[in-house]
Order: structure tokens, then sequence, then C-alpha cells
């Protein structure tokens, strides 16, 4: 038996705070090879996730928020926004499934947030096709600027860099 309880995700926030990408995986299952691979993730502000999708393999994605709010932000080709859902454990939706092949990432909207992620197995890294080339890579100069966008992008807009003349709702 594996016990999910308060103990647990207060460990794992206090991880997430000293841990450089902010975050903090959690796995529930017992091998990358499982057909089914379950994790907590807790997180804090300013952990970045570079906007990918899943096509090799393709796999769809389920993430529930047990504690705090995260906003899933999907995306066209171009890197316009397509959608935004907020979920948390004291909001309306409480998390979501994305389908193969979306480009989509995840903000952290609070101190201590811990997710409850469920996908197909076995454990594939994300391919380099599946990482989105208009955004920042992990570590890039611009990651900070990108992440206070993340955080207020709406349907429609598309991140702006500072030195991008194109207009930054086109």
């Amino acid at each position: 038996m594996k016990l999910i309880d308060k103990t647990l995700l207060t460990r794992l926030c206090r991880e997430a705070e000293d841990a450089p990408r902010r975050r903090v995986h959690h796995l529930l299952h017992d091998s990358r090879d499982e057909p089914v691979q379950r994790m907590l993730i807790a997180v804090q502000p300013g952990s970045y996730w570079q906007p990918h999708r899943h096509t090799e393999p393709p796999k769809w994605e389920l993430i529930l928020v047990l504690k705090g709010a995260a906003a899933w932000i999907g995306f066209d080709e171009a890197g316009r926004v397509t959608g935004r859902t907020e979920a948390g454990a004291h909001r309306e939706a409480k998390g979501l499934e994305y389908p193969p092949g979306v480009w989509h990432t995840l903000v952290c909207l609070a101190a201590d947030t811990v997710l409850f992620e469920c996908k197909a197995g076995p454990f594939a890294p994300i391919a380099a096709a599946d990482l989105a080339p208009w955004a920042p890579q992990e570590g890039a100069l611009d990651v900070g600027d990108y992440l206070r966008w993340l955080v207020r992008a709406r349907p429609g807009e598309r991140f702006r860099r500072p030195d991008d003349e194109r207009p930054a709702c086109s």
C-alpha cells in the first residue's frame, strides 16, 4: 500500500522549494516500464515546463490538483494560446486530461501546489521534436519573462519577446 497523506504532501512541497527546478516528482509506479505511469508532482511558482506535446509515442496525460492551483495552457503550432484552464483544490475545475499531440504547458499559480499525474507507460522522455520551438528552452534567459506572461496569458495571445516586432495578439 502507498499512502498519500498530508505529511507526504508537506514534505514534497518543502523539497520543491529547495529544488533547482522548483518541483519534485514522487513516483507511485515501481518501474518506468509499467503500462500506467502515476506520480505526485509538488511544484512552486517559478517552475517552468517548456510547452510540449506527446506524439512520439502518442500519449494522453491526466493531471489532477490535490493542493494549490495551476493553469493548463494549450497552444497552436505557432505558439498562440488556444485555451486556458485554471484548476485547483478549491476551484470549480480540479484537473483535466490532454489528448495526444496537443501543445501544452502548465504554470503554477499558488505556493505548495501538488498534482497527481497519470499517463500511459512505459516512460519515454519527450522527443526534441515535441518541445515547442517557439518557447524558451529550460534555462534560457527569457524563461522568467515567459513565465510571467504564462501566468496571465489568454486565448488568442502569443508571447512577444522584447526584440520581437510582431504584435503580441496577432
